[in-house]
């Protein structure tokens, strides 16, 4: 009975402490069945600093070369702006590769971190391969009350599009 009586007087005293809440984790998953063997379509992804090869919402991508935690890339997006993405998992073997979100810019994607996971595997035959994009992210503004255009809402609708695009954009590269 005390207990419930200090958690009732503090709920009096703190309302607005006790209401309060961060952000929660989003997510985001988008796959593309392409026409092309997983070897090929890996080929063309693989190079993790050389995503505006195949990504056409990114402008210009220069990595460090490195494939293995740690590397990293910057990417300039078509409007100019520009994020940086570090490695944590690389396996040439799998096809598959995790990078998180280094340096932030809500102008260029209205999030505040992410952690993205890139997979290529065989399809449902020889000549077609699932590329998988899946990512949990937190939205731009961390705070308890955010603009519109760093809410939940916005983050998980901007790193959608930046996925769906991504993949049309790949499945267009790699079958022509």
């Amino acid at each position: 009975m005390k207990q419930l009586l200090i958690i009732l007087f503090n709920f009096l005293i703190f309302p607005a402490a006790a209401l309060a809440h961060g952000p929660t984790p989003q997510k985001a998953k988008e796959s593309i069945t392409i026409e092309a063997p997983a070897d090929k379509v890996w080929d063309a992804v693989k190079q993790f600093g050389s995503i505006a090869d195949w990504h056409d919402d990114v402008q210009k991508s220069e990595g460090d070369d490195k494939h293995e935690s740690g590397g990293k890339r910057t990417l300039t997006f078509t409007d100019g702006e520009q994020l940086v993405d570090e490695l944590d998992y690389y396996s040439d073997e799998n096809r598959e590769y995790s990078y998180r979100l280094n340096k932030e810019n809500v102008k260029a994607l209205p999030v505040s971190s992410y952690s993205i996971e890139l997979q290529v595997t065989p399809g449902g035959n020889d000549s077609s391969s699932l590329v998988t994009l899946k990512s949990r992210f937190y939205r731009g503004d961390t705070g308890n009350t955010p603009p519109e255009h760093l809410s939940d809402e916005a983050a998980v609708k901007a790193m959608t599009q930046y996925f769906k695009n991504g993949l049309a954009s790949l499945k267009k590269h790699v079958e022509n």
